[in-house]
């Protein structure tokens, strides 16, 4: 069977939507379904079809403009302090235990009950965890965990940044942490992390 560029840019842009839909992170699924609503506008343009046009350059312009909000700091992002006993924080840590292990294999649920537990929030839904041990002026997190779907929205980017006054003002100016699976390494060097012997250290803007 011979295909020619217009059934090419059709077929493209059908199997980009369908692997949109797949993607378990928000900032992926938009940014694959904006390509994808890209390629229905050249094959709109290719057979004359002005409502496949239309259509399709108005998802465009909603992709990107749900990247924006994702990526621009947009979002309503908070780190809340609750008890490491918390039955809320318990169960979300059971649920995600297998994908925290992909990461942190090493991470135990019951941490110890002096430990700080922080959920981090998006737009008012829990969206990771934070946990640790306070040493004086250090944190010495066990946990640093995001779910998939906000996993590329920055958000620890935030906290660590803009979002670090929940750490200061529990008298908190470091951060240190032993390195998890090999992505897990890559996240904390993004996040401004450096070696210091066995572990990552980030010590906080003011």
């Amino acid at each position: 069977m011979h295909l020619d560029t217009t059934e090419l840019v059709g077929y493209l842009a059908s199997a980009l939507v369908v692997v949109s839909l797949a993607m378990t992170s928000v900032v992926r699924l938009r940014a694959i379904s904006l390509v994808g609503s890209l390629a229905f506008v050249a094959y709109g343009v290719l057979i004359e079809s002005i409502p496949i046009v239309v259509t399709n350059a108005a998802i465009a312009v909603l992709n990107v403009w749900f990247l924006r909000s994702e990526l621009g700091g947009r979002r309503a992002l908070a780190a809340v302090v609750v008890p490491v006993d918390s039955p809320y924080l318990v169960d979300f840590l059971r649920y995600h235990l297998p994908d925290i292990h992909r990461f942190q294999p090493g991470f135990e649920l019951g941490p110890e009950p002096s430990s700080l537990a922080m959920l981090l929030m998006r737009d008012g839904l829990p969206a990771g965890a934070l946990i640790g041990r306070q040493e004086g002026a250090e944190l010495r997190v066990q946990l640093d965990y995001v779910t998939k779907p906000y996993r590329d929205s920055r958000i620890s980017t935030w906290l660590y940044g803009k979002g670090s006054g929940v750490f200061r003002r529990l008298g908190i100016d470091r951060i240190s942490t032993e390195p998890g699976t090999e992505p897990h390494s890559a996240y904390l060097v993004r996040n401004g992390f450096t070696r210091a012997g066995s572990r990552f250290e980030r010590v906080l803007g003011r």
